[in-house]
C-alpha cells in the first residue's frame, strides 16, 4: 500500500455531458489506482513530470503547459508527481 499523500481533486462542472476537475498534485502526491469508465482530454495548466504505475510497469510523461491530449475510456492507472513542483491539470471525462 502507498504512503504518498493525495493529489486534490476538485470538480469543476459535472452534467449530463461531462465532468471537469481540477486536479493539484504537490511533489510525490499521487490519484490513488483508479480506472477511466469515460474517454477524457487532460489540459496541463504547469510544466511537469508525471510517473504512471499501470499493470504493464511504470512510465514517466511530460506535461507541456497548454498543450491537451485525449485518452480513451478503460485506462487503469496511479498517477504521481515526479516533478520539484506542484503540477496542476484540468481534465475533462466525456459522458
Amino acid at each position: 500500500m502507498s504512503q504518498r499523500s493525495q493529489a486534490v481533486s476538485t470538480v469543476q462542472l459535472d452534467n449530463e455531458q461531462v465532468i471537469v476537475t481540477e486536479w493539484r498534485f504537490a511533489p510525490g502526491t499521487e490519484t490513488g489506482h483508479h480506472h477511466h469508465r469515460y474517454d477524457y482530454v487532460v489540459v496541463p495548466m504547469t510544466d511537469g513530470t508525471l510517473l504512471m504505475q499501470t499493470a504493464e510497469g511504470e512510465k514517466h510523461s511530460q506535461l507541456v503547459a497548454g498543450q491537451a491530449y485525449f485518452r480513451k475510456a478503460g485506462i487503469e492507472h496511479n498517477v504521481i508527481n515526479a516533478s520539484d513542483h506542484e503540477v496542476v491539470f484540468v481534465e475533462t471525462e466525456i459522458k
